[in-house]
């Protein structure tokens, strides 16, 4: 089962794609965030390139586990996806994806010349494994 992860930002959507027994999770691409309209195709057309069953969209929460107004902007993009396909789509919890991917990268001993720049693939490289090891 191939599952695509979502991590929205207000700038780039990263994505990742898992193995096709879905157990290892991969960096696949960032797109830029155009309207929820586009940013819904765009993932789409992919998920339809790569064969996904299914679509997990990364979600934030605050600390009275509230969304916040990235993770009320993720449910946005997750209604478009889910308007315009039968995939199943799931909302999954994101919070923290983004500093763990960081974190990744500082033990991967990674110069600070390489870290800068986008870790949006990489939080949702973090997103779809968090799901994968929960649901193994």
């Amino acid at each position: 089962m191939r599952i695509l992860a979502v991590d929205f930002g207000t700038k780039n959507i990263g994505l990742a794609i898992s193995d096709p027994t879905g157990t290892i999770a991969n960096s696949l691409s960032t797109i830029t965030h155009r309207s929820y309209r586009e940013d819904a195709a765009s993932i789409l057309g992919i998920a339809e390139m790569k064969q996904v069953n299914q679509i997990l969209v990364g979600q934030s929460f605050d600390e009275a586990g509230k969304p916040t107004y990235t993770g009320r902007m993720s449910l946005r993009l997750a209604s478009a996806i889910k308007s315009e396909t039968k995939i199943p789509i799931l909302l999954w919890d994101e919070s923290f994806s983004t500093q763990d991917a960081r974190k990744a990268r500082i033990l991967m001993r990674t110069s600070r010349a390489k870290r800068t720049g986008h870790l949006d693939s990489q939080a949702a490289v973090v997103l779809l494994q968090s799901y994968l090891d929960r649901n193994e």
